[in-house]
């Protein structure tokens, strides 16, 4: 095994879901290379769909979480970039343009850009978690990483804002300092599960991220290199979980396990021959004769699966054909989450959205372990990604100056770009 390479620079996630939280460290090598250096999960408490609801609850798995990550690291963390997957979140793009007048663009001139795309942001009292120049366009086209240096009539800039509501968001940074540890973002899940789960290509050319959790799914869509749209369904998979219980009247422990190792998306020919027990071994104390009793054809278990999932493809195929994903170039959709660990739910989802369909899951990170390298840990290890990535703020953006007497006949034009008609 070759020696650990130095690490320079440390960073610590929680993924605060309703099914589970989970939390991982990770450490930037000297030589540039994201390695896991612990992680660790633990059953949820005190979430429902993505808010907070018991604040006690809360913090404790939170630190609970932490303390298994920090055992694991052998080392421990002071702050952290946190998911949030629920509290409404909304995204808009922002085009924001000023006049060049066919001279070289200098730094201040893009400066000065940003400055007023901070102006243009309107967030309707609702909290603004990033507001991110996506690309530059000079003239109205060609979609630019950096601008500076080249001629133009006209500057622009696509800025992407995600928008959440204030309250849910304090509520999860209050339950993470409870449990004493600072805040260094809040993190949309989609563009964390994007870090994780999309290549630049993807992300450029138009891709439906589709994050299935256990009380929230979140469609995004992704292109020109951003998110451009994002529809939250309240539908996950412990939502599939509850409706197992209730047709074969278990508990939900009980079905949780049953979805895991018999459930499936896809039915075979030989469901119908196949008897599964219900109650898992040592479950039933009353039943002393083998627990034999309660058996059911592994049909009738796919066909309770089938159907909810079958529900949440016609809620995600609406989210996709209102943000306007359609036509030839809105193709490939990424499934991830811990709700895409189920078998047979590409196949699926490919044949209810008739497109294809692959499970998205982390990049092969150096020390990510087996257990930890499922869908169900993909936002997780992409809050780590968005940390070390460090995406440029345009709320932070160089000294706000006043913009000097060569802008004195400013047209600012500036247009909210309604999902993503411009792409596909």
């Amino acid at each position: 095994m070759m020696g650990m390479p130095r690490i320079n620079k440390v960073f610590g996630a929680i993924n605060i879901g309703s099914f589970r939280i989970s939390a991982m460290i990770m450490g930037l090598s000297e030589t540039g290379e994201m390695i896991v250096l612990g992680s660790g999960h633990r059953a949820s408490q005190g979430i429902k769909r993505g808010y907070v609801t018991d604040m006690a609850a809360a913090t404790y798995a939170i630190r609970d979480a932490v303390e298994r990550a920090e055992k694991n690291a052998g080392a421990s963390i002071s702050s952290v970039w946190i998911g949030c997957a629920g509290a409404g979140l909304a995204s808009q793009v922002a085009a924001v343009e000023i006049d060049i007048g066919g001279r070289r663009i200098e730094e201040e001139d893009i400066e000065h850009l940003l400055v007023a795309a901070r102006e243009s942001i309107q967030p309707d009292g609702r909290m603004v978690l990033h507001a991110q120049p996506a690309h530059y366009t000079l003239d109205g086209a060609h979609g630019v990483a950096n601008p500076k240096g080249l001629h133009a009539e006209r500057l622009g800039v696509d800025i992407h804002v995600m928008l959440a509501d204030g309250a849910p968001v304090r509520n999860l940074i209050e339950a993470v300092q409870n449990a004493h540890l600072d805040v260094e973002a809040v993190v949309a899940a989609p563009i964390a599960a994007g870090y994780s789960c999309l290549t630049p290509e993807e992300r450029e050319l138009g891709t439906a991220l589709i994050e299935i959790g256990g009380e929230v799914t979140n469609v995004s869509l992704y292109a020109g290199g951003m998110l451009l749209g994002l529809k939250a369904i309240p539908f996950g998979s412990a939502d599939i979980t509850d409706a197992i219980a209730s047709s074969f009247g278990i508990r939900r422990f009980q079905a949780e396990r049953l979805k895991c190792v018999a459930g499936s998306a896809v039915a075979s020919p030989t469901d119908h021959r196949e008897m599964i027990p219900v109650n898992g071994p040592g479950d039933d104390a009353g039943d002393q004769a083998g627990a034999d009793t309660s058996r059911i054809p592994r049909a009738e278990l796919v066909s309770v699966v089938t159907e909810q999932l079958a529900r949440l493809t016609d809620e995600i195929g609406k989210a996709l054909k209102e943000m306007g994903f359609s036509g030839s170039r809105g193709s490939q959709v990424v499934l991830t989450g811990g709700g895409a660990e189920l078998a047979g739910v590409a196949e699926f989802a490919q044949s209810a959205l008739g497109r294809p369909v692959r499970i998205g899951k982390p990049p092969a990170l150096r020390g990510l372990p087996e257990a930890h390298s499922t869908a169900g840990f993909a936002t997780l290890a992409g809050l780590c990604l968005y940390a070390a990535d460090d995406p440029v703020d345009i709320r932070s953006v160089g000294p706000s100056y006043q913009p000097t007497t060569r802008y004195g006949g400013l047209k600012l034009v500036n247009r909210v770009v309604r999902a993503a008609r411009d792409y596909f």
